[in-house]
This record gives C-alpha cells, sequence and structure tokens, in this order.
C-alpha cells in the first residue's frame, strides 16, 4: 500500500513541478516574506522584542490568507481535473484504491506546501538575522512552530480542496467552490463572530460560545495558537485577548483534526464520483 501511495505522490509532486505550482508557491510565500519582513521588524525598538518574533507575528497573519489559498489553488482540480481529461477511468483501473489515490496527491502536494512554506520563512528568517544580528535567534522557536502549524493548516484545506473537486467534478465548479470556502473560512467567518459579539455586548455568547467558535476554524486556531506564544502578540493583532485566554491545547486539537477531518470527507466525496 504504502508503494502505491508514494509512488502517486512522486507522479503527482512531478506533475506539480511541470505546471509551475512549485515555483508560483515558493515566489507568492518567498515575496510576501520578505515584505513583512523588512516592513514589520521597525517597532522592535520601542517593544523590546527580537526582530524574528516580530517577524514571525507578522508572518503568522499572513500565513492565515496565503497558506489557506495556496493549498486550495493546487488541490481543487485534483479530481476534477481527472473527470474532465478523461484520465480518472485509466487511473481506477490500476491496482490502487480510491483512498490510496486521495492519499497519494495529499502528500505530494502538501509537499509543495511545506516547500514554499519553508524557503518563505528561510528569507524572512535571513533578513531578521541580517537586520538584528544574533538576537534574532531568540524568535527561533516561535518560528519553528510557525513553519509546522502552517503545514498543518496546508493540510487541511488541501483535504478540503480535495473534497470540493469531488463534489463539482467540474475544474470551473471546483474552482468556484475553492474560493467561496476561503471567503467565508478567513474572511467573512470572523465578521460574523465580530458582528455577533458587538449584538451580544458581554453576554453569554462571548464568553461561553465565542471561544469555541473560534478555535473550530482551522485558520483562527492557527492564529491563536501561534500569537499565544509570541511576544509579539501585542503589536500583532487584536486577537491579544483572545489568544491567552483560550488553553493552548484547544486550537493545537483543532489544528491536527481538521486535516484528518478533511480528509476522511474528501474520501467519503470521492466513492460518489463515477469515473
Amino acid at each position: 500500500m504504502l508503494s502505491r501511495i508514494f509512488s502517486t505522490a512522486r507522479i503527482e509532486f512531478a506533475i506539480a513541478l511541470r505546471n509551475r505550482w512549485v515555483a508560483i508557491a515558493v515566489a507568492m510565500m518567498a515575496l510576501f516574506s520578505l515584505v513583512l519582513s523588512v516592513a514589520g521588524s521597525a517597532p522592535t525598538g520601542d517593544l523590546g522584542v527580537d526582530r524574528l518574533s516580530i517577524t514571525v507575528a507578522s508572518l503568522t497573519s499572513l500565513s492565515v490568507y496565503l497558506v489557506p489559498l495556496i493549498a486550495l489553488l493546487i488541490s481543487f482540480d485534483a479530481v476534477a481535473g481527472e473527470v474532465e481529461r478523461g484520465t480518472l477511468p485509466l487511473h481506477l483501473t490500476y491496482p490502487i484504491g480510491r483512498g490510496e489515490m486521495l492519499l497519494g496527491k495529499l502528500l505530494a502536494q502538501l509537499g509543495v506546501v511545506a516547500l514554499a512554506v519553508v524557503l518563505g520563512y528561510a528569507v524572512a528568517a535571513g533578513v531578521a538575522f541580517g537586520l538584528g544580528g544574533a538576537d534574532a535567534a531568540a524568535g527561533l522557536p516561535a518560528l519553528i512552530r510557525l513553519i509546522w502549524t502552517s503545514v498543518l493548516l496546508g493540510a487541511a484545506f488541501l483535504a478540503l480542496g480535495h473534497a470540493m473537486s469531488c463534489l463539482s467534478r467540474r475544474p470551473s465548479g471546483a474552482a468556484g467552490m475553492a474560493i467561496g470556502l476561503w471567503l467565508v473560512a478567513i474572511v467573512l467567518y470572523d465578521l460574523g463572530l465580530l458582528a455577533a459579539i458587538v449584538a451580544d455586548d458581554g453576554g453569554a455568547f462571548t464568553t461561553r460560545v465565542f471561544p469555541w467558535l473560534l478555535v473550530a476554524n482551522p485558520a483562527d486556531a492557527f492564529r491563536i495558537f501561534n500569537l499565544a506564544a509570541s511576544d509579539a502578540v501585542g503589536a500583532a493583532s487584536g486577537l491579544a485577548g483572545a489568544a491567552h485566554s483560550i488553553a493552548a491545547w484547544k486550537p493545537l486539537a483543532s489544528l491536527i483534526a481538521w486535516p484528518v477531518a478533511a480528509a476522511l470527507l474528501a474520501r467519503a466525496a470521492f466513492a460518489r464520483v463515477q469515473p
């Protein structure tokens, strides 16, 4: 089974290289990380925090938007594209299960996301060390945490992209669903919570329901988990209070559970796809 999964992953990664997805993802992460590392390190003297910690706090806000977007762009046609090109029936004639096929695609695309994250953040870390010297080493634990949590966030949205691809069966429809998912999960969800808090005016929703709804969203869970342990949280986000009031295990559990749940959803949707 493992050999079939890794064989599929190797083929999918080669396709991603050929289609320039690897280059595009790395370039996007490196460019935005470079801009934030230069622009976001200015207030370190006032805050008394090393440059890398400030950079990591800025990158956390960037990753919430960019990592899910990259993951969905890579994964939305994983199945729908195969159906439209007529290659899915051929793949299913091979001695490989549907779950193995999806897992191989997920591993390959996760490799693309991980490569983009590591190289992009490495650029930002290089700038932080170049401007801040050896003192920037104090922010290395936060940078390492940001890397592996970004990979988990990417895995969740890659699997959700596969589910959208299976449900649509056409790349155009899958693309629309993927963009809609990104808008809802990353933008509209937080706006809805903000409106509910304002309407609740410090009531039961704000104190009891809101923290759980915040953790339930993988993007917010990612942001809270990283900002809660950051010395620069006050400078980077208005979520400072929420980040420190929610137990760290809750957003971490959400980050771990989402890729698994999304992968199971994608597998269930793939079972309904007819070649």
